[in-house]
């Protein structure tokens, strides 16, 4: 009888260590993964700060006044380029009456209303 019970008491104890063991391994591989995962976000908060440091290089407005002088031939506005209000064109007139429900459905049943030129287009056979 005492033999039996000192197998089980060894099996036990080697059952136990077993568990332990594999207890050890986890959290050995659970801690190099957490190590791993810290490094990637540390990486990571890197190249964030490069870029945002590549960014803000990037947005500086000498740097874009610079490219905008070298690459687009602007010129600054000149007082001639204005006009007088009295030149602008005119108002165009409604094609639809402003009581009208349906103005879409007004448009399609007169379709003659279509050639009808506004002030920014001048009518055809016209020249200005």
């Amino acid at each position: 009888m005492m033999r039996i019970i000192n197998i089980c008491v060894i099996a036990a104890l080697v059952g136990a260590a077993a568990y332990v063991y594999k207890i050890k391994f986890e959290s050995t591989r659970q801690a190099e993964r957490v190590a791993k995962l810290r490094m990637e976000i540390r990486r990571e908060h890197d190249v964030i700060a490069a870029l945002r440091a590549e960014w803000s290089k990037l947005d500086n407005p000498l740097r874009i006044q610079a490219l905008a002088q070298r690459h687009l031939k602007l010129k600054p506005i000149e007082a001639r380029q204005f006009d007088s209000l009295d030149r602008l064109p005119e108002r165009p007139p409604d094609l639809v009456p402003p009581e009208t429900d349906d103005p879409i459905g007004f448009l399609i049943d007169k379709p003659d209303l279509i050639d009808v030129p506004t002030a920014s287009v001048t009518p055809r056979g016209k020249k200005k």
